[in-house]
């Protein structure tokens, strides 16, 4: 009688254990590796995006001369 009280309390404990710990980190483990593995693909495909030059990126304006350089200064009382 005794050993069937300790072998329930054991096989208690470790249900306790493999669904309050062991289940619980592997679907956070899991999550975490579905999240990277899409940070990962939008990461590659912005970089895929900057490798590829645009048309308003290889152009430089013309306009600019040294007047335009500078910004006349007002004070504000």
């Amino acid at each position: 009688m005794i050993k069937l009280i300790i072998w329930g309390i054991v096989i208690y404990l470790v249900y306790k254990f493999v669904f309050e710990l062991v289940v619980p980190v592997s679907k956070a483990t899991s999550q975490m590796k579905d999240t990277i593995q899409k940070m990962q693909q939008q990461q590659h495909s912005y970089e895929q995006q900057q490798q590829q030059p645009t048309a308003a990126t290889t152009t430089k304006p013309t306009t600019s001369s040294a007047k335009d350089d500078y910004i006349d200064f007002e004070e504000v009382k």
